[in-house]
């Protein structure tokens, strides 16, 4: 079994693999994000791709998110696992918490978002969304999270927005009421092309703020997620090596 892993802000330390060795990737739709960074977990072969570079330089609407799905698919990955950083959109989802996400909104709209640019004649394809999360592995990792000890949310709704900037409160709220519990820039177009690409996926989100519809909190900004990153990343890294170990 191979295993990818897309690691968002802050969570794609390529020290949780051992043996690692860089290794070049290219694909009809470009370059992924960074270089495959190959390795091991326990007996398991992993390969970690940062999604928005390893040093950050990829705004979240310019990653290129067919071409990294596709190095993982071509590289011959038989699941992914991502990593993303959210808001949190609900009192009980504090700071540091991790959710193991089951459903998303996608708010995006500069985006590419399929790899079927056209269709045959009479032939149009059209994918299922309805659970877009892997059920397996969802399980795996709340059941991981558990052994550990970790406050997980075994269930949860992202809203993923165009970004780079944060929402207005006005948004914030909206979202609430649209019923999503936390709030990103990337993962629901990340879930969408590996729905696509026949990949099975599941994400592991840890909430880093309450985004700004919390009136008695200041607002997200960018140094208050790093702060909370420095807090917590171990706990996501201790959890990928627990399920990693399960698969």
């Amino acid at each position: 079994m191979k295993i990818g892993i897309i690691g968002g802000s802050g969570l794609d330390d390529p020290d949780i693999l051992e043996n690692q060795r860089d290794r070049s990737a290219t694909t009809v739709w470009g370059e992924p994000s960074s270089p495959l960074k190959e390795g091991r977990i326990g007996e398991k072969e992993v390969l970690l791709l940062a999604r928005h570079g390893r040093e950050h330089t990829v705004p979240p609407t310019q990653v290129n998110y067919r071409a990294n799905i596709q190095a993982l698919k071509d590289s011959g990955c038989d699941l992914v696992l991502a990593t993303t950083a959210v808001g949190s959109l609900r009192e009980e989802i504090r700071r540091g918490d991790l959710v193991v996400l089951d459903q998303f909104i996608d708010f995006t709209r500069r985006r590419e978002l399929s790899f079927t640019t056209t269709f045959e004649p009479h032939k149009p394809v059209h994918r299922a969304m309805a659970e877009p999360y892997d059920a397996d592995l969802r399980a795996a990792l709340i059941a991981a999270a558990a052994r550990l000890g970790l406050r997980c949310h075994p269930a949860g709704t992202v809203v993923t927005i165009e970004g780079p900037r944060f929402s207005t409160r006005a948004e914030s709220r909206m979202f609430r009421l649209w019923g999503a519990d936390v709030i990103n820039m990337s993962i629901a177009t990340e879930t969408i092309l590996a729905n696509e690409a026949g990949l099975p996926y599941a994400a592991v989100a840890m909430s880093t703020d309450y985004d700004c519809w919390k009136e008695d909190e200041a607002p997200v900004s960018w140094e208050a997620v790093l702060a909370v990153f420095s807090q917590n990343v171990d706990n996501v890294s201790r959890l990928l090596r627990a399920v990693i170990a399960d698969l």
